[in-house]
């Protein structure tokens, strides 16, 4: 084979490996945005209060903080493959559980343990990827792509969520994850070899997951990075939580315009993703994330603005929330690149600690607009507290950054890299 087509069928096999960890990333978002257009039927359906409808969701993210902070340090220990083929298996079974559940009590519980099925590819595919290119030339460009092919979940995810809305109940949504959590298993198995090996992998049981949580806890940039991430990421639960009902029931939209509105909006996340992966490898990581985050907040100000001095409007919400969402596009590839940058030393702990705290606090932020009222104002101002408290966690990280550089003790992420 000349080095030609060896360079070729190497890209093949990297194109195809980024496009199976993509999918697997992706298994989350669909899992929640697919039934979010759904919502108000479910109510309905299962006799239930809105915001018990909710709480599905916070059941599903709660199971996602988990499995990423159990799962993400297991993959260290065991090897990535056996956890990703465990995940998706049992993904599968639980959407089949989820579609058949006959009241909202084992609904949430279905949810719950898929959302710890879900967490494995979330959180092992940051691992791999960091195994595979960090400290190489390719490594920033594939944390971008990998950002930009998962935030097409959210734009195909509500119009496919609605579609099938349009031919049947929302039980037909859970069985269509069923059968993409069968497609995953397939491509796990055709496209995605181990890659950590034996002599990389740590031991200690659960100890050394304790262990390995332990030690980036203690790395102060790190964890300061992880609660900016957190916040943020709660900032988008409660849009993806509360925007249904504000749209469906104060704007009086169908759920197939709802689902319209949603995939426009993550189209705006996409593009953000996109740019951000062209611009990380000439710009700071750092500065990009605090441009994304300066944006989101702005859109989130604008929008309780309106509301406050006019009353909103659906054009006028919209407009807000796109911006809002646009932001988020730069702020969270920004705050994932630059903890596993600085956890690449235990890749699957990083993701672990990275997704775990944010589902944790997207798990707590979700409900809260609908146990405050199910109005834009609650998901506006529960929003706008989420982005203040993510930029100072990102004050107060810069401030340790800075004083630990100063004595020589962490290096600075740079562009081009997963840290920047």
């Amino acid at each position: 084979m000349s080095q030609n087509q060896a360079l070729v069928t190497d890209q093949k096999h990297t194109g195809r490996l980024i496009l199976v960890l993509a999918a697997l990333t992706a298994v989350a978002p669909l899992a929640i945005d697919m039934y979010v257009p759904s919502f108000p039927g479910m109510a309905r359906s299962f006799g239930t209060a809105e915001s018990s409808v909710q709480l599905s969701l916070t059941a599903f993210l709660v199971g996602l903080a988990a499995g990423q902070l159990l799962l993400g340090p297991v993959s260290d220990a065991v090897g990535r493959r056996r956890v990703l083929l465990a995940g998706a298996a049992m993904f599968t079974v639980l959407s089949l559980a989820c579609a058949v559940s006959p009241s909202i009590e084992i609904f949430d519980a279905a949810r719950l343990l898929q959302g710890v099925a879900g967490a494995a590819g979330m959180v092992v595919a940051r691992a791999v990827l960091t195994d595979r290119f960090h400290g190489t030339p390719e490594a920033g460009r594939h944390f971008a792509t990998l950002s930009a092919i998962v935030f097409t979940a959210p734009v195909a995810a509500p119009v496919l969520g609605g579609a099938i809305l349009g031919v049947g109940s929302w039980r037909l949504v859970f069985t269509a994850l069923a059968g993409f959590g069968v497609l995953l298993i397939a491509g796990l198995l055709a496209w995605v070899p181990e890659s950590l090996p034996a002599d990389r992998r740590q031991s200690g049981g659960v100890t050394g997951v304790v262990k390995a949580i332990a030690m980036l806890a203690g790395r102060h940039a790190l964890m300061g990075y992880v609660l900016a991430s957190s916040f943020t990421g709660a900032a988008l639960f409660t849009y993806i939580a509360g925007s249904t009902f504000v749209f469906q029931n104060v704007y009086g939209l169908s759920a197939t315009q709802y689902s319209l509105v949603f995939a426009a909006n993550a189209l705006g996340m996409l593009a953000s993703s996109v740019l951000f992966g062209r611009l990380s490898a000439h710009v700071r990581v750092d500065t990009l994330l605090v441009t994304g985050l300066a944006v989101a907040g702005a859109g989130t100000a604008a929008l309780v603005a309106s509301l406050v001095t006019t009353g909103g409007s659906f054009a006028a919400t919209w407009a807000c929330l796109f911006v809002t969402v646009a932001g988020l596009g730069t702020a969270l590839p920004a705050t994932t690149t630059i903890v596993q940058s600085l956890g690449h030393d235990a890749p699957g702990a990083a993701s672990g600690l990275l997704g775990g705290s944010q589902f944790i606090l997207g798990a707590a932020a979700s409900p809260l607009s609908g146990l405050l009222g199910d109005g834009t104002v609650s998901m506006a101002v529960i929003m706008l507290t989420a982005f203040s408290l993510a930029a100072l966690s990102l004050i107060l990280v810069r401030g340790a950054r800075g004083r630990l550089a100063g004595a020589g003790q962490t290096p600075r992420p740079r562009a081009g890299t997963p840290g920047g």
